[in-house]
């Protein structure tokens, strides 16, 4: 997809849209959260594609109280200016109760514009 190799670099050396992404979410502050993307942003998590500020938001708000969880940032990683991959430890009361997700950005315009979530 990139011809880049993924860079790992330190979590603080993220883009400040991505960090305030991960803090909003972590403290489960959809309306924060939210801000960060662009409004045809797209958010694909578990399989599913969310579209749209609207789509995003309700997948926070149910992401949020679906499960219990804590999770840690273990790694971050550059491609170029515009793809980050940020690496997280979720352990929680969700089926398996330990899993690595790799949340993979690409930015436009200092916001968010597709966020894919997978193991």
């Amino acid at each position: 997809m990139h011809d880049n190799q993924p860079r790992t670099i330190t979590p603080d050396s993220l883009p400040e849209v991505i960090t305030r992404y991960l803090t909003a979410h972590r403290a489960h502050d959809t309306a924060t959260a939210v801000t960060t993307f662009t409004d045809d942003a797209t958010v694909i998590d578990d399989g599913n594609a969310y579209q749209g500020s609207a789509a995003i938001e309700q997948w926070l708000d149910r992401s949020a109280t679906e499960f219990t969880y804590t999770i840690h940032l273990t790694n971050a990683q550059e491609i170029d200016t515009a793809h980050y991959i940020a690496t997280h430890h979720l352990e929680g009361n969700f089926p398996g109760g330990t899993i690595d997700l790799r949340y993979r950005f690409t930015l436009r315009d200092d916001l968010i514009e597709r966020l894919v979530i997978e193991p």
